[in-house]
């Protein structure tokens, strides 16, 4: 495979809360035009990522206020799903492909593709983190990766134009049980009934961290290391500059601005 480019944009505060979304879309549609592959780290501090269905609870005004409760921030992205949270133990990974290089009608095999780099690296060798649905996660899906039968990771995938962004999150250490709380809160002030209407009935210990499962401290950078031991790539973080000053790339800010302009409005009615 040609060799990966590496964008780093780390922790991202949240007055820029957007921007990893907008650029998802710009380097996917770059990976297709230029056939090339890329790998695209980054975080968000307390922030819980709504999928388009969260938005359509019976009663958003309740779950955005106990979001508020918790100390975390909402976030609307622009891809389907649930809820799934980001801190500062939690790393969000994409790697973007060009669709020519997995088969282009085969979601799961851009799944595949995810769940073999992370058993390469991560502690494939002494624990092998196996995908499966677990029902009772947040945004639950056949591609949830557990080890141990707890699930550590989840992924979605979005395609533009040519390209395709299998994106992860990880949970690589921090208090898992209270971002599983967080949801499960979320959905019963959201909803009259929880557990209904499509929406998981939240069990927070049917998840954990890699820093819980193999009981040791872990950080964010020694798992970027990991995942990038073997792997071909170069560091072109400085590059992200050109990449915001782009149309296409304000275009898609702008419309995650957009899009989040009622949760915003709704949540900050609630401060």
């Amino acid at each position: 495979m040609k060799t990966a480019l590496l964008f780093d944009q780390k922790m991202i505060s949240h007055e820029n809360h957007f921007s990893p979304f907008a650029l998802t879309d710009v380097l996917t549609t770059y990976s297709g035009e230029n056939n090339q592959p890329i790998i695209h780290f980054w975080q968000l501090s307390q922030t819980l990522i709504l999928g388009m269905k969260d938005s359509r609870v019976s009663h958003l005004d309740r779950g955005l206020k106990s979001i508020r409760e918790a100390g975390y921030y909402p976030l609307l992205r622009n891809s389907g799903g649930l809820g799934v949270v980001s801190d500062s133990g939690v790393l969000n990974v994409s790697l973007i492909l060009p669709k020519q290089t997995i088969n282009s009608l085969s979601i799961d095999d851009g799944y595949q593709t995810m769940l073999d780099w992370l058993n390469r690296t991560v502690y494939g060798k002494s624990a092998k983190i196996i995908a499966g649905e677990v029902s009772d996660s947040y945004c639950p899906g056949k591609f949830d990766l557990s080890i141990e039968n707890k699930k550590i990771a989840g992924i979605a995938q979005r395609r533009v134009k040519e390209g395709v962004a299998i994106m992860m999150y990880l949970s690589i250490s921090g208090d898992q049980i209270q971002r599983g709380e967080l949801v499960r809160s979320f959905y019963q002030a959201g909803l009259d009934e929880f557990g209904t209407l499509g929406y998981p009935a939240v069990n927070p210990y049917s998840m954990t961290t890699l820093a819980d499962v193999f009981n040791e401290e872990l950080t964010i950078s020694e798992v970027k290391q990991q995942l990038l031991k073997g792997t071909d790539f170069n560091n072109e973080t400085n590059r992200l500059t050109a990449f915001y000053q782009t149309d296409e790339y304000q275009q898609r800010l702008k419309n995650m601005h957009q899009r989040n302009l009622n949760i915003q409005e709704d949540f900050h009615d609630e401060l």
